[in-house]
């Protein structure tokens, strides 16, 4: 196991290396760069830019250099200092302007995983315990109501809930009197919630989608021969559904950890910026719209990271859950 997880480790290094080079890319693949939007801005400023000042302005961002060399530079400070370069649009170090951010990115991105998978499996063992019972019924229709309704139709729905029925503001993480407050029980206690809207808009696709297949995988097994062997030795029928059928469905579900993350991941920054949350999410979209392509490019490879992390934590879950796995392991 010890062998395997290094090997993954290593996997995950060029992984990421090679991602940053796609990343750096894919960032300047726009026509223009942060030059011409700062041009532009200097003009809508009543500010008159000409051709010289075109090739300062480039000079004085570093964008005249050819893209090989900006990449080298950029990831070489990257590996060996941990510096992330500078932003053009606010003239401060990457890392310093993200980690402002990502605590409540990371909280909202383990509150909507927390949700959907700890709604999902129960419910899904209960739908196929009880088939085709009403219960079963209803969480059918949520499971595929949640697939099929759009993000910002559920938004809006939630939004008008957590107003009328809980009285907290729309929007945001915090009420305007805990905004600029120092940590408090009252203060954490008004960030969950507003916390719960984006969670449950986030983790209400993939609960549905994990929910059905946590029953399908269960009815698959408990009508197999060694659930029914079970039964026959008297194994009582709780003992039997968490000890075999539902440990064996867990398998798949926990498979998808890495991809049920991306999925987050990617639907974040658009659920941020209509919910107005102080996350990376508006950060991100505003740094590729104003092409600052380190910020751009630092959210990337942190979001690619995050899903690598995803997929091994889930191999390493799944193996603690799979004897086969790790005897596969030290094969």
């Amino acid at each position: 196991m010890l062998r395997q997880i290094l090997r993954r480790i290593a996997a995950i290094a060029v992984t990421l290396a090679l991602t940053s080079v796609v990343v750096f890319i894919i960032i300047q693949l726009p026509p223009g760069d942060y030059a011409d939007r700062y041009a532009y801005k200097l003009i809508e400023g009543g500010s008159s830019v000409t051709e010289a000042d075109m090739q300062a302005l480039r000079a004085y961002f570093g964008l005249d250099r050819p893209m090989p060399e900006r990449y080298l530079a950029w990831i070489g400070n990257i590996v060996l200092r941990g510096d992330f370069g500078l932003s053009f649009e606010y003239r401060r170090p990457v890392m310093e302007i993200v980690g402002e951010r990502l605590n409540f990115t990371f909280l909202l991105l383990f509150l909507t995983l927390f949700i959907t998978y700890g709604v999902a499996i129960p419910i899904g063992i209960y739908s196929a315990v009880r088939q085709y019972s009403v219960g079963d019924y209803v969480f059918s229709i949520v499971a595929y109501t949640g697939l099929a309704v759009p993000n910002f139709l559920l938004a809006l729905v939630l939004l008008y809930v957590n107003v009328t029925c809980f009285h907290t503001t729309v929007g945001g993480l915090f009420s305007p009197q805990f905004m600029d407050a120092p940590w408090s029980w009252a203060r954490f206690l008004d960030l969950l919630s507003h916390l719960w809207v984006p969670s449950i808009i986030l983790g209400l696709g993939g609960t549905g989608l994990q929910m059905r297949t946590m029953r399908a995988l269960m009815l698959d097994e408990q009508n197999k021969l060694y659930v029914t062997a079970a039964r026959a030795r008297g194994v009582s029928e709780t003992r039997i559904i968490v000890k075999y059928p539902a440990r064996m469905a867990l398998n798949p579900i926990v498979s998808t950890l890495g991809w049920e993350l991306s999925r987050i991941i990617s639907g974040a920054p658009f659920v941020a910026v209509v919910l107005a949350l102080p996350d990376t999410g508006p950060l991100y979209l505003n740094a590729l719209l104003d092409q600052d392509m380190y910020l751009a490019g630092t959210m990337l490879l942190i979001m690619t990271a995050l899903t690598i992390l995803g997929t091994l934590v889930s191999d390493l879950l799944l193996a603690l859950l799979d004897p086969r796995v790790r005897q596969g392991a030290k094969a």
